[in-house]
């Protein structure tokens, strides 16, 4: 198996100058948002987001070169019970109409160690746009067995505070914090991969 880590790209360090970023593009199947938060001490409550696309523009020589980038409609948002998404969507927090956007757009990317990095970008939601960092790991890159073409996969994390995002409602009693966790796979471009069942 041939798993690529930041530390070998790093080694590489001095052929990155021939080489250039290559773009991968996300597998929606299996690439997904999951957040929670805490619900006035009683319990944890999750959401997700799924089924999107993006690009990653991946330096394998030199991953701090790398870039991402991704969007997806505020009303693709996941809840598990049809009144907590209308509750959502109304004017007490996002007031999202059709056509709304949740965009990430990477601006730096620090390596952190073996097959780590933290990615620095700004998040834009709800009007807002704020600085967020997420703490990713490469968990993967090989021939994906099933589609015998070049996969790449990452898990991501990162905290964020609604009231940044104008969503602040009932806080502190429902949680201003919202964790969030990021994993996704993707394939590189041109290479007609289709995504897995």
């Amino acid at each position: 198996m041939k798993t690529l880590t930041f530390a070998t790209a790093l080694a590489a360090l001095p052929l990155a100058a021939f080489a250039a970023p290559e773009e991968w593009t996300f597998d929606p199947s299996h690439s997904q948002v999951v957040f929670n938060y805490n619900h006035l001490g009683f319990s944890t409550t999750y959401g997700m987001f799924s089924g999107f696309d993006g690009t990653i523009m991946f330096d394998e020589e030199d991953p701090a070169n790398s870039s991402v980038e991704v969007s997806f409609p505020v009303r693709s948002m996941l809840t598990g019970w049809e009144a907590r998404f209308e509750h959502f969507m109304s004017d007490d927090f996002f007031g999202a109409e059709e056509g709304d956007m949740v965009t990430f757009t990477s601006t730096g990317i620090e390596v952190t160690g073996e097959n780590t990095a933290n990615i620095t970008g700004d998040l834009s939601m709800n009007g807002v746009t704020k600085e967020v960092v997420l703490d990713t790991t490469l968990t993967q890159q090989m021939e994906h067995p099933m589609e015998g073409e070049p996969w790449v996969g990452f898990n991501a994390t990162t905290t964020l505070l609604r009231s940044d995002f104008n969503v602040g409602m009932f806080a502190p009693y429902v949680s201003d914090e919202v964790e969030v966790f990021i994993s996704l796979e993707a394939s590189k471009a041109g290479e007609d991969a289709a995504a897995a069942e």
